[in-house]
């Protein structure tokens, strides 16, 4: 019996969607979508891409807590997340990226919690999210 209950969980996962990797390439060329808020300043002062100051810069954005940039006024609820242990990933980024508003809700709890981020990428966060990623290395 164990051995079928092993074999059906391999299975199983098996079967289980594989996270789909972005194409960094793309979401370089796709940052236009996002330059009207965001830049891209690398921690010694490099601009890797131009944009304005609505949003946080992105440099870094993979592997940091959420709402965690210093001298940035987050909302409430995305200072929550990040002291409640929301670290940006990849997979974190494709969530959010098409409703952050409703990603926050959800990981809050918080009806009431909005993302002072409006803009939805409807299209393209696996890209985005791995071109974000591509910058950490840098």
């Amino acid at each position: 019996m164990t051995r079928i209950i092993v074999a059906a969980a391999a299975v199983m996962s098996l079967a289980a969607p594989a996270f789909a990797a972005g194409d960094a390439t793309k979401g370089e060329a796709d940052f236009k979508k996002c330059k009207a808020c965001h830049a891209i300043t690398a921690d010694d002062g490099t601009e890797i891409q131009k944009g304005g100051k609505t949003g946080p810069n992105l440099y870094g954005v993979v592997g940091r807590a959420a709402g965690s940039v210093a001298d940035f006024k987050y909302s409430e609820v995305m200072t929550e997340a990040g002291a409640k242990g929301l670290i940006w990933s990849e997979e974190t980024l494709v969530s959010y990226l098409p409703d952050p508003s409703k990603f926050l809700e959800e990981f809050s709890g918080d009806a009431a919690g909005k993302s002072k981020m409006t803009f939805k990428l409807t299209k393209g966060a696996e890209d985005m999210a791995a071109y974000l990623a591509s910058l950490a290395a840098q």
